[in-house]
């Protein structure tokens, strides 16, 4: 008994220690060396090793570097790592969260009609990530833009979605906005994106003033990432527009 006691400790240990160092390795921005030391983990049964996996698999999928056949199998490991997390413990909230972004992911492959089909299931994943932690700023703001890519459906996918289901995903700019402010307030800048769709939400709203507002954040926040700097670039180009519809 005494045996299996100090095995178990070692082993607690041992992963405790794996998930400082990836921890470590995420704030660091060290992608690949993220993912190579978990996906050595990728049997366990721990959901907070697996989540991160998850999350590690869709970062570097992200990368410009990688190919698109690459790309896309990552994209589909990480929902599998998901969904061993969800399976692992339905009371991770961070398992939920991630859940429901590679489900959304996986939907890109698959085309509009699966993707449309998928969208209770990333809602429901997010409320409920939400719900078991409110003060996860990335969760709320995902919540966010689902709203906005729902209230700013082309006409085609509505189309789809009202063949799908008897009562069609839907929402409004006015909830995105909500989801959008939510966030910030859980934790102030944390997220270039964030900064961008509150500017894109009032712009939606024909709320110049404080687009301009928001778009001017999301310009100025520092580039860490390559998504920060797609961001610079979106925020610069609607920043422009809005100016040159001023000027007349």
């Amino acid at each position: 008994m005494q045996v299996s006691m100090a095995s178990f400790e070692q082993n607690f240990e041992s992963a405790e220690e794996i998930l400082d160092q990836a921890d470590y390795l995420y704030g660091s921005g060290e992608t690949e060396k993220l993912y190579q030391l978990l996906v050595q983990h990728k049997n366990s049964e721990d959901a907070e090793l697996l989540w991160r996996l998850a999350r590690a698999s869709r970062d570097l999928a992200q990368l410009s570097r990688t190919s698109a056949e690459e790309k896309k199998q990552l994209i589909y490991e990480a929902l599998e790592y998901a969904k061993k997390a969800l399976e692992k413990n339905e009371s991770n909230f961070a398992a939920h969260k991630w859940y429901a972004i590679c489900i959304s992911d996986v939907g890109e492959y698959e085309g509009i009609k699966a993707k449309i089909a998928s969208a209770f299931i990333i809602k429901e994943h997010f409320q409920k990530a939400i719900e078991l932690n409110p003060k996860d700023a990335t969760s709320v703001h995902l919540m966010g833009i689902w709203c906005y890519s729902f209230a700013d459906m082309p006409w085609y996918q509505s189309k789809i979605a009202a063949v799908l289901f008897a009562t069609p995903p839907s929402s409004t700019y006015e909830e995105a906005l909500h989801y959008f402010q939510m966030a910030e307030k859980a934790e102030p800048n944390f997220y270039s994106k964030n900064l961008l769709y509150l500017g894109k939400t009032y712009l939606k709203l024909n709320n110049k003033k404080m687009a301009l507002l928001w778009l001017t954040k999301a310009k100025e926040y520092p580039a860490h990432t390559e998504e920060d700097t797609q961001v610079q670039k979106e925020a610069v180009e609607l920043l422009n527009s809005i100016q040159q519809e001023l000027k007349y």
